[in-house]
């Protein structure tokens, strides 16, 4: 086991339940996507503290937004800026507006403005999304059947923001629906 997973176990994320079973097989189901798109350091880092904080998907959480500086302490600030952002993510008007801008904003939930963000960053928050969802995807037909067709329409105009991994798997496990 290395030293994130201790570090997570550590937090308590072994007791939270996720749609797809444990948040360890999740998390580490994400980051394993990730990696193998060939992923930056910081972005697979990500994957495992990706519900440090509260997403409208999923209450439980490990720290409060108020916590950012004790989350920075362990995981490093490049780390908690992209979970920072990706929990703080208002989805829907963020998903939405790629296909009519190439310059889309990132849209704050915590903090109801949107403003423009480093590209990078953006495709990371885009990247981390994708795994996430793909990760949920590949083990529970249900969601597939619920949000395929969504995600599938959305992913898509995500495209130039996405790795080729990315867009592949996209389009290996969504690319049906219609």
């Amino acid at each position: 086991m290395d030293e994130k997973f201790r570090r997570l176990i550590e937090l308590g994320a072994g007791e939270f339940e996720h749609v797809n079973g444990s948040v360890m097989a999740h998390l580490e189901g994400t980051r394993c996507l990730l990696k193998s798109w060939q992923a930056c350091d910081t972005l697979l880092d990500a994957a495992l503290y990706h519900g440090a904080y509260e997403s409208p998907a999923f209450e439980s959480e490990w720290f409060g937004f108020a916590q950012r500086q004790e989350v920075v302490a362990i995981i490093g600030q490049p780390v908690e800026e992209l979970v920072y952002h990706y929990c703080a993510c208002n989805r829907i008007p963020f998903f939405t507006q790629f296909s009519e801008q190439q310059s889309p904003l990132f849209y704050n939930r915590l903090t109801n403005s949107s403003l423009q963000i480093a590209p990078s960053l953006l495709a990371n928050v885009c990247e981390l999304t994708v795994a996430n969802e793909l990760d949920i995807a590949l083990h529970d037909s249900e969601f597939v059947e619920q949000h395929g067709h969504n995600l599938n329409q959305w992913f898509s105009t995500m495209q130039p923001f996405l790795s080729l991994g990315a867009n592949r798997k996209v389009q290996q496990v969504f690319g049906g629906l219609i």
